[in-house]
């Protein structure tokens, strides 16, 4: 059977899901693509529902295994409202939000400081999976990492790290025992720099930095260098670079 309606009750719940407040409520968060459905899939990730557009000219091979209860196909304008996108993929897909309590983390790690841009929180995830940061801390104040923006700029680094929220006195007190570095061109150069072997470091809000309350529990300081023509780099960028510069002797061969 193929979904026609938008005001079907499936759909119209799925549609909410693009809005926080039932993420929270449902417990769901949406991917978009065949790629980013297919890593949802091998992550071991719970996938709740798969929505395919019907026609749909991809390879569906991705779908075997998955019971057909999961499987959910739907008319092209039904696809288009379940989308963020401008152009839909087709496939789309109901995750559910690991219910992580709150934990130290085992390795170094990233404390998302109020970072507001959604794409700039999927990127940092995205850099965190990829440079082997598995543990992420969010503040309140940081963007909904599950926002579909969010997701997407993740690359699939939403599924293969832990993503924990809360407020920052909470995190704070979960790593008291971890060395915290924080970025600040009043700080030692991040590529002469070495850092300890576990640390956790802090992304602070693009406008108005890292908070007080992190500063005063920095036990380093360290700084991207930057021509004096410049003042800042975006706090994605910046991620990037000091997840690296901090690690760099894990990628020395």
């Amino acid at each position: 059977m193929i979904l026609t309606s938008k005001n079907n009750p499936l759909i119209k719940e799925t549609v909410a899901l693009k809005d926080k407040k039932f993420r929270k409520q449902l417990g769901l968060f949406l991917v978009e693509g065949v790629k980013m459905t297919k890593e949802a899939l091998q992550s071991g990730c719970e996938v709740e529902r798969i929505f395919v557009c019907e026609p749909f000219d991809g390879d569906v091979s991705f779908l075997d295994g998955v019971a057909e209860e999961k499987i959910v196909y739907v008319s092209p304008v039904v696809m288009q409202a379940l989308s963020d996108e401008k152009t839909p993929q087709g496939v789309l897909c109901r995750v559910k939000i690991s219910s992580n309590s709150l934990q130290p983390p085992k390795n170094s790690c990233l404390i998302l400081d109020g970072v507001a841009d959604p794409g700039n929180v999927g990127t940092i995830i995205r850099t965190a999976n990829a440079a082997g940061y598995d543990e992420v801390y969010l503040t309140h104040s940081c963007a909904d990492p599950y926002s579909p923006k969010s997701v997407r700029a993740s690359m699939s680094g939403i599924f293969f790290t832990h993503v924990y929220q809360a407020e920052r006195t909470q995190i704070l007190q979960t790593l008291a025992d971890v060395p915290v570095i924080v970025a600040d061109m009043g700080g030692e150069n991040v590529f002469t720099f070495t850092a300890p072997n576990k640390f956790a470091l802090v992304i602070g809000n693009e406008a108005n930095g890292v908070s007080v309350e992190c500063r005063e529990r920095a036990t380093f300081t360290v700084k991207i260098p930057m021509r004096a023509t410049q003042e800042s780099l975006n706090a994605g960028v910046s991620a990037g670079i000091l997840a690296y510069a901090l690690k760099k002797g894990e990628f020395l061969e």
